[in-house]
Formats: C-alpha cells, sequence, structure tokens
C-alpha cells in the first residue's frame, strides 16, 4: 500500500542527497586535481567513476537494454541534466555540450578536465570547430555522446535534431549509434510530483530547485534503449540535412510505448 510523502520527509531526503551530491564533487573533484589524467580515456574514464557513484548513491534506478557502442558516436533524446550523468556512468564517453556550461562554477571546470567538447552554438563555424575535436577523441577510441536536439524538453515529442555536429562525424565516416532515453517515477512522491515538470528539465525552469527536489524524489527510474548497431543512411553520400531526419527517425524508433511517458 503506497502512502503519500510529506514536505518534511523530501525535505531530509532533499538535504541527504545534496550532503552526497556535495561530498562526490569534493572527492572526485580533488582526485581530479592531484591526478590531472592526460589522456581522453583516462578523463573520460574519471567522469564514468564519478557518475556511476552518483548514480548508485542517489538510488537512481536504471534498466539498459541493448549495448553502448564501443566506437563512433551515441546520439540520444534530451530531457534532463540528469541524461549526461547516466551515460557517463554507463560507460566512459566523451560529451559535446553547449558553451554555456563552461562558465558555470565547478561544472564547468570538471567538465572541462573530463574532456567535453563545448560547442558555440548560432556562431558560423562552431560545429567545424567541434568537430576536429570530436574527430581527436574519436581517433583516441572514445566514444563522443551528444544530443542533436540542441535543448532538452519534457519527452512529450522530440525537436527537430541539429544537423551541425551529425555533419561533422559523418565526413570523418564514424558510426553512428541511436539511443533513447526515458524516466518514469515508481513510488509516491506526492500529488505535486511529476515526470515532466521534476525529473525532465526544461524550458525556462530555475536550475537549483529543481536539483533540490529531483534529490528529494525516490523512485526514479531511467530506461535506456540502444540501437542494436549504427544507423544504416539511405545512402553513403548523404546530405547532412537528410542525415539528422534519418537519426531523429532511428531515435524515435527506440522510443515505442515509452514515447509519452515524460507528458504524464
Amino acid at each position: 500500500m503506497a502512502f503519500g510523502v510529506g514536505n518534511t520527509e523530501r525535505f531530509l531526503r532533499s538535504c541527504f542527497g545534496m550532503a552526497k551530491l556535495v561530498g562526490y564533487f569534493a572527492w572526485y573533484g580533488g582526485e581530479l586535481l592531484l591526478t590531472q589524467p592526460a589522456t581522453r580515456a583516462a578523463r573520460a574514464e574519471w567522469l564514468h567513476r564519478f557518475c556511476k557513484t552518483a548514480v548508485e548513491g542517489l538510488g537512481l534506478r536504471v534498466t539498459v537494454e541493448g549495448e553502448f557502442p564501443d566506437v563512433g558516436a551515441l546520439i540520444s533524446n534530451h530531457l534532463s541534466y540528469v541524461d549526461i550523468v547516466l551515460y557517463a556512468a554507463l560507460r566512459p564517453c566523451v560529451f559535446c555540450s553547449k558553451i554555456e556550461i563552461e562558465s558555470w562554477a565547478v561544472v564547468g571546470y570538471l567538465g572541462t578536465m573530463a574532456g567535453t567538447v563545448f560547442v558555440d552554438r548560432g556562431r558560423g563555424g562552431s560545429a567545424l570547430k567541434a568537430g576536429s575535436k570530436m574527430q581527436a577523441a574519436l581517433e583516441d577510441g572514445v566514444p563522443v555522446m551528444f544530443f542533436p536536439e540542441g535543448t532538452t524538453t519534457n519527452g512529450s515529442a522530440m525537436l527537430p535534431f541539429r544537423s551541425g555536429l551529425l555533419g561533422q562525424v559523418l565526413e570523418v565516416g564514424a558510426p553512428v549509434t541511436a539511443a533513447y532515453l526515458d524516466y518514469t517515477i515508481e513510488e509516491d512522491n506526492g500529488p505535486d510530483v511529476v515526470v515532466a515538470d521534476d525529473v525532465c528539465f526544461w524550458g525556462d525552469t530555475p536550475m537549483k530547485p529543481h536539483v533540490w527536489k529531483f534529490l528529494g524524489l525516490r523512485g526514479v527510474r531511467a530506461t535506456v534503449r540502444f540501437g542494436d548497431g549504427p544507423i544504416r543512411w539511405s545512402n553513403e553520400g548523404l546530405n547532412r540535412k537528410v542525415a539528422a531526419v534519418e537519426a531523429r527517425d532511428a531515435v524515435g524508433a527506440l522510443a515505442g510505448e515509452l514515447e509519452i511517458a515524460c507528458s504524464t
């Protein structure tokens, strides 16, 4: 029998979760400062251990269907800042992220040290500049992860995919694998909690109160589905705009019955 969750209990859970999160940042941030890993592979491994510890320690439940690719690029729909933590917890990889995050206190520094490729969207040549860094990571044998929607949504529908980064990956001939991520809440957290607003992070929602409330939730499950292999493009000389449409179709095909879960 499920019982409602009081504000006091959720407040205490948020406090405990925040204390854990600060501890993880302090521990792994300190390790990063001391060891200064020199290679992308070593930095990706550090981020993997950090995120895996956070996912397990904060009690996030994860279901994985399929395999994270060992090489090439991985693309996914994008619902929250939690997405990055979850994917990094599954396997060492390098992320492409919007350049605004580079200036965030602590997170920006850790992201830079972890080898994140920052993209200044909307500026001419930004994808080209990011492409050279992505290619270097791919040549080092580290999978590159990015979200072609370019921003987060509440999961009710995917946005059109941006073609810039995808075009850079195709230009170097790297395989591209699709993934789809969905969140559900399996325990009662009170009538004011909905996945679309309290797990998914989108629109103009302020981050700090969202993180605080998220840390107080219980029973959050992420389900990740990976494609059974690289996307099979319609032809070899694919236009990047057409490739973006085909890539979106490949990610959407993995959604199945999960497609509208974040809208409820």
